[in-house]
C-alpha cells in the first residue's frame, strides 16, 4: 500500500479508529460520571451504560446525565451580584448562643440557627413584624394600599403576572405611583409572563413603569416545566415595607369567596433590607442597573418580636441551601412538624428525615390539595406518599378550590414561608424566597391555617394508597420517574 493512498489506508484503518473512539467515549463518559455524579447508584448505573451499550450509552449520558441546569445557572454570572446590596441595618444579628435570651421558647432551636449563619449567608435579625394575607380576604388589597401609600421606590418581582383584571388594576395602582415621582422597578420571569397573551410588559412600560423580563426563553407558551425560572415574589414598598409569599399577580388569586386559596405576608423591619438585596440582585443582573443608596436601602430599626431570615435559594450559588435548611429543621424537631404545599415531589433525602422525625414520636402533619392543577406532579406525588405514611407521617387532602399555599411551623416556635413548593423544580431548579421566622405569636397564627384548612380535609391513609388499581398505580410509577424535572 503506497504511503498517500489514503483510500487504501483508510479501508485498512478504520476498524481501529471506530474502536478507539468507542472506547474513549466510553472512558470520558464513565470519568466524568465518577467524578461529578454523588449519587453512587447513578455513577454505576451510567458507567454500566457506558461500557455495555457502547457509543449511544456515552451519547444518552451526555444528553440526560449531565446536570446542564446547575452549569448553565452559575454560568449566568448571577453571583458576581451577591453581597453587592447590603442593606443598612440598625440591630445586631442574632446568633445562637444569644438566641434563647429574648426568645427562651427557641432555645431547643439554636442548632438551627447555627446552621442557618453557615448555609443561608445571611443574618438573623430581630425586631420584625410579619402579617398573615389571605388570598380570599386581604392580600392583594393589602398589597396595593402599600402600592399608593408609596412616596420614593417600589421594587416588585413575579412569577406570573398576568394581563388580567387583577394585572391591570395593579398596572394602574404602579403608573399611579410613577406619576406621583416614586421609582418602580417591576421584574417578571420571562416564561410566568407568558401565562396570558399579550404579556403584560406592554402594558408596564405604555403606562411608564420601567419592567424587564428575568431570563428570556423560547420555551412554548406555557410550558409548566421550564428550568431556571424566577419563582420569587417579592414587593418592597420605600424600602421599608415588603411583601412576599406564595401569590402571583392573576384574576384566580381576587379576593372573593371563589377565589384560590394562598397565603401572603407583608413584613416591616429589618428583614425588608434582606428582600429588597434579593431583588436588586436579581435587577443588576437582568437590566445592569444597580440599585443603591437610601431611597432603595434606608435604615431599619426594631418595629416588632419576629425573629427572622431571609433565604435566597437557587441552581446557582444558592444551590439547595433551602433543603438543607428544610432537613435541618425536621432534625431538630421536638414535638410537632405541619406543612402545608401545593405540590409534593421530595427526595430521597427529605423522605428519609421525615420518616425519621415520625418515628422520633414527633407529630408529622402534611396537607395536600385533593386535586391539583397539574395531573402529572400529582400522579408522580401519590407513587411515593406511602414512603411516608409507613413510618408514621399523617397526610391530609384538602377539598377544593385548590389550595396554593406553601407553609412549615416546627414544634409551634419556627415558620417557614415563601414561594417555594416540596418538588425538585423549587428545591433545584428555580429561584425561590422563603423566610424563616422564629417567633411563637406567629407560629401559632399559622398553626390556626393549618387547623382551618384540616376541618376540610380527609386523612389519607396507607390502605387507600396500596388499594389503588393496578393500572393506576403503573401511571403513577411511571409519572415518578419524571420527578427530577417536574
Amino acid at each position: 500500500m503506497h504511503l498517500f493512498d489514503i483510500p487504501a489506508w483508510l479501508e485498512v484503518a478504520w476498524p481501529h479508529v471506530v474502536a478507539a473512539l468507542t472506547v474513549l467515549i466510553s472512558v470520558v463518559a464513565s470519568a466524568h460520571a465518577v467524578l461529578h455524579k454523588r449519587d453512587v447508584r447513578a455513577a454505576v448505573g451510567w458507567v454500566g451504560l457506558a461500557w455495555l451499550v457502547p457509543v449511544l450509552g456515552g451519547v444518552l449520558y451526555v444528553l440526560l446525565g449531565i446536570n446542564r441546569i446547575r452549569r448553565r445557572a452559575r454560568s449566568l454570572m448571577l453571583k458576581q451580584e451577591h453581597g453587592r446590596f447590603p442593606p443598612l441595618f440598625q440591630v445586631a444579628p442574632m446568633k445562637a448562643e444569644t438566641v434563647s435570651g429574648p426568645h427562651p421558647e427557641a432555645a431547643p432551636l439554636a442548632p438551627l440557627v447555627r446552621l442557618g449563619d453557615a448555609v443561608v449567608g445571611r443574618p438573623l435579625l430581630p425586631g420584625n413584624r410579619v402579617t398573615v394575607l389571605e388570598s380570599r380576604r386581604d392580600a392583594y388589597p393589602a398589597m396595593l394600599e402599600a402600592i399608593d401609600a408609596a412616596r420614593t421606590t417600589l421594587s416588585l418581582c413575579s412569577y406570573i403576572f398576568d394581563n388580567d383584571v387583577a394585572g391591570r388594576r395593579f398596572v394602574e395602582a404602579l403608573s399611579a405611583a410613577v406619576k406621583r415621582g416614586v421609582e418602580v422597578r417591576v421584574l417578571v420571569d420571562a416564561v410566568g409572563s407568558r401565562y396570558t397573551w399579550p404579556p403584560i410588559l406592554g402594558r408596564l412600560r405604555r403606562a411608564g413603569v420601567r419592567a424587564a423580563r428575568f431570563l428570556p426563553s423560547l420555551m412554548p407558551y406555557r410550558l409548566p416545566f421550564a428550568n431556571l425560572r424566577n419563582h420569587r415574589k417579592l414587593m418592597v414598598v420605600d424600602g421599608r415595607v415588603g411583601f412576599t409569599g406564595g401569590m402571583n399577580i392573576r384574576k384566580a388569586f381576587w379576593p372573593g369567596e371563589h377565589a384560590a386559596v394562598d397565603l401572603h405576608f407583608r413584613v416591616e423591619g429589618p428583614l425588608v433590607g434582606q428582600l429588597q438585596e434579593t431583588f436588586a440582585e436579581d435587577w443588576a443582573f437582568t437590566t445592569r442597573e444597580r440599585l443603591t443608596g437610601e431611597a432603595w436601602f434606608p435604615p431599619l430599626t426594631e418595629v416588632g418580636t419576629v425573629l427572622a431570615r431571609g433565604i435566597a435559594d437557587g441552581p446557582d450559588e444558592d444551590f439547595e441551601t433551602l433543603r438543607t435548611v428544610l432537613l435541618g429543621a425536621l432534625a431538630t424537631a421536638r414535638t410537632s412538624v405541619r406543612i402545608v404545599t401545593p405540590y409534593f415531589l421530595p427526595d430521597t433525602a427529605l423522605i428519609t428525615a421525615l420518616s425519621v422525625a415520625a418515628l422520633r414520636g414527633v407529630q408529622v402533619d402534611i396537607l395536600l390539595p385533593e386535586k391539583g392543577n397539574l395531573p402529572l406532579v400529582q400522579w408522580a406525588a401519590w407513587a411515593q406518599l406511602w414512603q411516608v405514611l409507613r413510618p408514621g407521617c399523617r397526610i391530609f387532602l384538602t377539598a377544593p378550590p385548590f389550595d396554593h399555599t406553601k407553609l412549615m411551623v416546627v414544634d409551634g416556635v419556627w415558620s417557614l414561608i415563601g414561594s417555594a413548593n416540596w418538588d425538585p423544580r423549587s428545591l433545584r431548579l428555580n429561584f425561590e424566597f422563603n423566610v424563616e421566622c422564629y417567633d411563637t405569636a406567629l407560629a401559632t397564627q399559622l398553626e390556626g391555617v393549618v387547623a382551618a384548612r384540616l376541618r376540610n380535609a380527609r386523612p389519607l391513609t396507607l390502605e387507600q394508597v396500596d388499594a389503588r388499581a393496578l393500572p393506576i398505580r403503573l401511571r403513577d410509577g411511571l409519572a415518578r420517574l419524571l420527578s427530577p424535572y417536574l
